[in-house]
Order: C-alpha cells, then sequence, then structure tokens
C-alpha cells in the first residue's frame, strides 16, 4: 500500500488546473500560464499526472536525508565544546572560533539550531527593535573619535575589576586605541590620546560625554589671577585640546554616542570571552590579549570611510610633545627659591644667568611618568630636589601620630583658596552688615 502524501497548498493550486484540463475546460497553453510554466514543462507534468497520480506533484527530494547534513559525531562535538572550552561565547562568536581554533567548518545558522535543540541560548540578550533614524557618518577617517571608558567585571573575578579606556572613529568604525586600567581618570585618557596622536596623528574633534574630565569649566573657583585676566578654569584634559587643536564635542546623552555604546556591548560580550579562553588575571595579561583582540576586530568589524585619505593632522618634532602631554600647575616660587607641589619640594638651581627665582610664577608639569619639570616664561628651568624643613624633620621623630594624620610627604592639607580660614574677619563682617541691614 503506498503512503500517503502531503502537499502543499502551491501543489493543490496545481491540481485543481490539471484537472481543468483533463476535464477539457482550459487549454494547455492557459494552464502554463496559470502555473507559471513553459508550456513544456506543463506537458511533462500533465504527463506524469496521468501515470503516477497526485505523487507526481510531490517534490521528489520530499522524505529524503539531505547530503549536507550534519552527522551526529560533528554535532555532538560541537555541544561538547559550547559547554566546556567555549562556554559563554554568543552563537557568532562560537561559529568563528569552531573555523579558526577547530577547523569545524559550519554556518552560523546551523550552529544556533544545534545548541537551540539541545536548549543551549545565547548569553547576550538582545533588546527589541527600535524605530530609530541613522546617522550618517563622517566622511573621512580621524575627522571625529568618539571616547570613553567602560568599568566592567572584565575579568570575571579572576582579578582586579578594570576600566577600558578607548576610542572608535566616527568614518571607520576602527578602534585607534584601547587599554585597561584600574579607573577613570584624567591620566588614562592623556594617555589614550598621546598613543593616538604618536601612531596616527591629531584628530579634528573629539565626542564625549559630560564626565568631569571634559566639562570645559571646572568646579575649582578661579584665582586672584584668573579673575584679574578675566580667566576660567577649565580642566586639564580640556587644556590639552585646545593646545593640540582639537574640537570639543559633548553628548547630551548615552544614545548620541551609540557608536561607541555599541562596540562597549560587543567587547563586553566577545573580549570577556576571549580573556577567559585566555585565562588573564593581571592587567598586563589583559591588555596583551587586547592587543591580538583589537588587530582581529579591526580587520573584521572596519568600514571603508566614504573619502579617501585621512583627515589626522601630523605633527611635527614628537619630542616637544611631552610638553603638551602632561599636567601643568602654576606656583609661586618661595623666597629660598623652592617651588612647593604636592608634598613634593623642588630647589632652582640658577639658570640661565639668573641667580634668583624668588616670588616668581612659575609652571610645574606634572609628567605622565611621574617626574617634574618647572618652566618659566617657556624655558626650562634646573631643579632637585630640596630637603625637607627643620619642623618637619622635629614632628616626625617627636611624635609618630602626628606622622601618620600628615600627608605622605610629611605636610598638612593646604586648605583651597576660598577655604573659610583664608577669608579675613573684615570680610566676614562686611558681609554680616550687608545681610543685617538687607542691601
Amino acid at each position: 500500500m503506498e503512503g500517503k502524501v502531503t502537499l502543499n497548498e502551491k501543489e493543490q493550486r496545481r491540481i485543481i488546473v490539471l484537472n481543468e484540463v483533463e476535464k477539457g475546460v482550459i487549454t494547455g497553453i492557459q494552464a502554463a500560464e496559470l502555473m507559471d510554466l513553459s508550456l513544456r514543462h506543463f506537458r511533462r507534468l500533465l504527463s506524469r499526472y496521468r501515470d503516477e497520480g497526485v505523487r507526481a506533484l510531490a517534490h521528489g527530494n520530499r522524505g529524503r536525508k539531505p547530503l549536507n547534513t550534519i552527522g551526529e559525531k560533528a554535532r555532538q562535538q560541537v555541544l561538547k565544546l559550547a559547554s566546556t572550552r567555549y562556554s559563554g561565547f554568543n552563537h557568532q562568536h562560537f561559529t568563528e572560533k569552531l573555523a579558526e581554533c577547530e577547523g569545524i567548518l559550519i554556518s552560523r545558522s546551523s550552529v544556533r539550531n544545534i545548541l537551540l535543540e539541545s536548549g543551549i541560548t545565547s548569553p547576550r540578550k538582545r533588546r527589541p527593535p527600535k524605530h530609530r533614524s541613522r546617522r550618517e557618518r563622517y566622511p573621512q577617517e580621524g575627522m571625529l573619535l568618539q571616547i570613553d571608558g567602560s568599568p566592567h567585571d572584565w575579568l570575571e573575578g579572576r582579578g582586579p575589576h578594570l576600566t577600558l579606556i578607548g576610542a572608535i572613529d566616527d568614518a571607520t568604525g576602527k578602534v585607534p586605541c584601547a587599554f585597561f586600567q584600574e579607573q577613570e581618570d584624567s591620566r588614562g585618557y592623556f594617555l589614550l590620546l598621546r598613543e593616538i596622536v604618536f601612531n596616527h596623528g591629531i584628530p579634528v574633534a573629539l565626542y564625549h560625554d559630560r564626565h568631569s574630565i571634559f566639562e570645559l569649566a571646572s568646579d575649582k573657583l578661579p584665582s586672584i589671577e584668573e579673575q584679574l585676566e578675566g580667566k576660567v578654569p577649565i580642566t586639564q584634559f580640556s587644556r590639552l585640546m585646545e593646545e593640540l587643536g582639537i574640537t570639543s564635542i559633548s553628548a547630551l546623552s548615552p544614545q548620541a554616542k551609540g557608536r561607541i555604546e555599541r562596540l562597549w556591548g560587543t567587547f563586553q560580550d566577545r573580549l570577556v570571552s576571549e580573556l577567559r579562553l585566555a585565562g588573564a588575571r593581571t592587567i598586563g595579561e589583559g591588555n596583551r590579549v587586547l592587543g591580538y583582540f583589537l588587530s582581529a576586530y579591526n580587520r573584521k568589524f572596519a568600514t571603508p570611510a566614504s573619502q579617501p585619505g585621512s583627515a589626522y593632522r601630523q605633527v611635527g618634532e614628537k619630542s616637544l610633545l611631552n610638553q603638551t602631554f602632561c599636567f601643568k600647575h602654576q606656583r609661586t616660587v618661595g623666597s629660598d627659591n623652592v617651588v612647593r607641589f604636592e608634598g613634593h619640594r623642588l630647589q632652582i638651581v640658577p639658570t640661565n644667568g639668573r641667580a634668583s627665582y624668588a616670588r616668581c610664577r612659575v609652571e610645574v608639569h606634572e609628567r605622565l611618568d611621574g617626574s617634574l619639570v618647572v618652566y618659566y616664561q617657556g624655558g626650562r628651568l634646573t631643579t632637585m630636589p630640596a630637603p625637607p624643613e627643620p619642623s618637619v624633620l622635629r614632628a616626625k621623630a617627636a611624635d609618630p601620630v602626628v606622622a601618620r594624620v600628615t600627608s605622605p610627604t610629611g605636610f598638612y592639607h593646604k586648605p583651597a583658596p576660598d577655604h573659610p580660614w583664608r577669608r579675613s574677619f573684615r570680610m566676614y563682617f562686611n558681609r554680616r552688615v550687608t545681610n543685617s541691614l538687607n542691601i
């Protein structure tokens, strides 16, 4: 007894047309047009229908096992790798690793079907789609870089909690630089921009959030000199961008800088898996894995810009950039030609034929390696460590408790210029009188 034949809707419509031809209601040419077939193919189909009946309309391969079916051994190998070595990888990333490291060439859809049939879902949860208008990319590489930091448990408890500092080019989606450090701070962004400038050039603009590191006006009150000169205090990174001629653009929301936010989502999925696969436990090991990961990421995901060439501005003497990539602080030289800065005492040696710089306003450059350099009117001064004051030595020797409450260098915290202790009694008295008279 012949088995049952299941026909789809298209095949059922063809049976109706064939029966109409058999009854003589329509001609073969009309039937071929209705079924969107050539007249020759219609005649073959009609001949088979007369010999085999409805079974002639079913495809000959129906019910047969496809030749490209993935074998049970390969399926079990994929499931074993997905639950052991590559546990936590998303479907696309896992498929790439199967081809690169295991030599198993299977499409992503096939890998996905194998895993879903066994109840292994992708660890990355995707939000439902929303309608948004896509912004046009900048036309040339180097015209706009988005920079940001991503604090995350990158090592998944195997090591310290790290922050990834990085940048992405808006035109190409290429990541010119990224690295791990303990926290998001100004020094990290100084190092990021220095690597970009040294390796690629000076970008036209930087797009960032409204973090206090980037804000143009800092919370620090202006000094008396700044008030007299009409200057507004700015952050160190804002000063760095001004000196390099880089335009600063602040994003009003995380969605506005969506390109780098999506980059962090990709890194928190793929990079975390790569760090786990490599067994990284320290910040040094993490940065080594990140170096290889960035090269592969840029080769795979970077897109060509709409305009050829580069908008990066090349720098001339790179050695002079040390005077730019540093933290600059204004200080007044003491009567003993000593500059005090953050617990350090720098003795100025007679330089450029000048014997004394007492009461001069100098600029202390705190370089990224921690060294201190003093400049006066654009010229570098020769300095040496100054011996500590006798009062500090006596305090350390007399009372160890006092030494513990002081700074690591042995000096007390210096109050801010607007601290109440620095305000004179006359200013306080005049303010009280004014408030009492409601003037």
